[in-house]
């Protein structure tokens, strides 16, 4: 097949594989209450089962790398593909059980470790598969279409859970064949381009980012001021720090940390790390708000999220322009305040119940969110040289991840632990004992809310105040959301500098193009 037919088909194949991977960012999160009332999982272990997928995803991304470079990304795309399909096989067969939280857990984390190989390896391909010239459009349809799938995943995952929640990961199997098929079909470049792997650098960036994750998402079990949480967020950043340290050292780093010494790159993925606290855990909290608290079906909860999606898509098309014309500034600053003001409008109505009242503030939240994401993620693309794009692209992937599972960790121990404080004040005004209303939150965050279908007056009103300490604890998350998004908007009105990009620096350097002030 000719290079020039071989293209579309490449790209194809590429979309298939890595969109499985942008779909279970978000498409678990939808089945999270139906897993937990199925499995009887731990307050912190359904935090993990999505957070263990971003963290092994971030992790191990600039490794992954690496491996498609030195054994053949052709090699290595397929290899993911198939780690992905077994690990979500895997998931989908999870047993009864006290086996069960740990081994949802370990697949979700081998199907992150799988996504890592795929991802920066599929984007080399569809590079390579390109002359210069068509490669902007290539890639616009890769990003376009695999950053689409990211919304697709609630409202999919809604309706497979109501036929059965381990069908969000049967779904996989499928996608991943035809992946396969259209690979051999396609026939992509197999070059290797043998270096050195960093695996002391791997070993620092993997440690120092689990330990503090875990740190920071345990504390709600642990306490804050616990030795374990100290010594795990402590030593985490020592790690982390240590990677630094040690990539500026090094001949072959595993990533080349002078990268940020590019003001304008390194302001691009502070802003990137900002609004990723508070993306992708939306999808999470957003979810399961709607079913605990609004009492809404799986489905439903997938609609729910829509209208945010509704939003984002308009608030992209916009921001895609005003990045050409005049920079990445203008649309990353409007959207920081417009994201702000939807979130405080939205997590101001939460405690209603009322979703019609929510839905122009989640479509103005999603229109902030949407002015921010492309253009900066963009920007800090175009700021690299052709030989570093999939670096870059490497490493603002790796970034957005790590803010993932920053926010889902600190917002996910500050919702337990508001609810339990919510539930604890709002069922002693009914008369019940602390003792019992710990233990109704307890089963609430397990999945099994009781029901107030039965019991009289009494249980009706637990029921309803169960309800609202669920939304009031919802309500203190998004509030912090959208101070998230005022510290962004204000980082991005001091450090985000007007103009574009007029040039791409030359080749092999990264010194960084200049921009127009």
């Amino acid at each position: 097949m000719s290079a020039k037919k071989a293209g579309p088909w490449v790209l194809a194949a590429m979309v298939f594989a890595v969109g499985m991977t942008f779909i279970d960012m978000t498409i678990v999160s939808i089945a999270i209450p139906e897993i937990q009332k199925d499995l009887g999982l731990s307050e912190t272990g359904v935090q993990w089962i999505v957070n263990g997928y971003l963290l092994a995803l971030s992790a191990t991304f600039a490794l992954g790398g690496k491996i498609g470079d030195t054994f053949g990304k052709r090699r290595i795309v397929t290899l993911g593909v198939v780690i992905f399909a077994v690990a979500s096989a895997l998931c989908g067969a999870t047993p009864s059980g006290s086996l069960a939280e740990p081994w949802l857990i370990t697949f979700r984390v081998v199907q992150g470790i799988g996504a890592a190989l795929m991802i920066p390896a599929a984007l080399a391909l569809v590079i390579s598969a390109y002359p210069i010239d068509k490669r902007g459009q290539a890639l616009g349809i890769f990003f376009g279409v695999t950053g689409a799938l990211t919304s697709i995943g609630p409202i999919a995952g809604g309706y497979l859970t109501q036929i059965d929640w381990r069908a969000i990961f049967w779904i996989n199997i499928p996608i991943a064949i035809i992946a396969l098929i259209l690979i051999r079909i396609a026939k992509p470049d197999d070059e290797r381009t043998p270096s050195p792997i960093d695996y002391r650098g791997a070993v620092l960036i993997t440690a120092g980012m689990a330990l503090s994750v875990l740190g920071l998402q345990q504390a709600s079990d642990w306490g804050w001021g616990d030795p374990k949480t100290i010594a795990s967020i402590a030593v985490g950043a020592l790690l982390i720090i240590a990677f630094f340290r040690h990539e500026l050292s090094t001949s072959d780093p595993l990533i080349r940390v002078r990268i940020f010494s590019n003001k304008d790159f390194a302001a691009d993925n502070a802003v990137l790390f900002l609004l990723m606290i508070v993306f992708i855990p939306l999808f999470f909290f957003a979810s399961t708000y709607a079913q605990l608290a609004v009492g809404q079906s799986s489905s439903e909860a997938g609609l729910y999220l829509l209208y945010f999606f509704i939003g984002f898509a308009v608030a992209t098309q916009i921001a895609g322009r005003v990045l050409d014309k005049v920079g990445p500034r203008p649309a990353i600053v409007a959207g920081g305040l417009i994201g702000a003001i939807g979130f405080y409008l939205w997590a101001s109505e939460l405690t209603d119940l009322s979703v019609n009242a929510q839905i122009p503030y989640i479509i103005l939240a999603g229109f902030g969110v949407g002015l921010i994401l492309s253009p900066a993620n963009t920007d800090a693309i175009n700021r690299a040289p052709a030989s570093t794009y999939g670096e870059v692209t490497g490493i603002t992937q790796t970034v957005r991840n790590y803010g993932s599972s920053v926010g889902l960790a600190v917002l996910g121990t500050i919702l337990i632990t508001q609810n339990r404080l919510n539930i604890e004040d709002n069922l002693g005004k009914l008369g019940l004992p602390k003792a019992q209303s710990d233990q109704i939150a307890a089963q609430l965050l397990s999945g099994s809310p009781p029901s107030s279908s039965s019991g009289g007056a009494q249980a009706a009103e637990i029921f309803k105040g169960i309800q609202t300490s669920y939304a009031q604890s919802t309500q203190t998350v998004f509030y912090i959301m959208s101070g998230v998004l005022v510290v962004l908007f204000v980082f991005a009105l001091i450090f985000v500098r007007g103009g574009k990009v007029d040039e791409i620096a030359a080749e092999g350097s990264f010194d960084g193009p200049t921009a127009q002030n």
